[in-house]
């Protein structure tokens, strides 16, 4: 089993800067494939970045290309998500998400494990 928690999330105004993390606990995080998902009211989840084990390949929705940044930090047993030049359409709830293995990188059911959530307000 793993658990994950998600934190950093927050209100902030359009434009602006955040960084979430994902900490995990009760196995070795570098076992596992990572995403971050979000899911605003009304809106199914959605995939907004992923990163393999090792951290060498990287992989992020077209809505946040150049904006987002995925890392892991396998000794730390973390992942973040730095979030920059955000957007009020941003706004939703962040899901960080483990996969021991992954066929599509986008997929909710590819994933295993997953967090509480954070949310994140992006005011206009």
């Amino acid at each position: 089993q793993v658990q994950l928690v998600e934190s950093g999330g927050g209100l902030v105004q359009a434009g602006g800067s955040l960084r979430l993390s994902c900490a995990a606990s009760g196995r070795t995080l570098s076992n596992y494939a990572m995403g971050w998902f979000r899911q605003a009211p009304g809106k199914e989840r959605e995939f907004v970045a992923a990163v393999m084990w090792s951290g060498d390949s990287t992989y992020y929705a077209d809505s946040v290309k150049g904006r987002f940044t995925i890392s892991r930090d396998n000794a730390k047993n973390r992942v973040y998500l730095q979030m920059n030049s955000l957007k009020p359409e941003d706004t939703a709830v962040y899901y960080c998400a483990a996969a021991a293995s992954v066929m599509s990188v986008v997929s909710t059911v590819d994933y295993d494990y997953w967090g509480q959530g954070t949310q994140v307000t992006v005011s206009s």
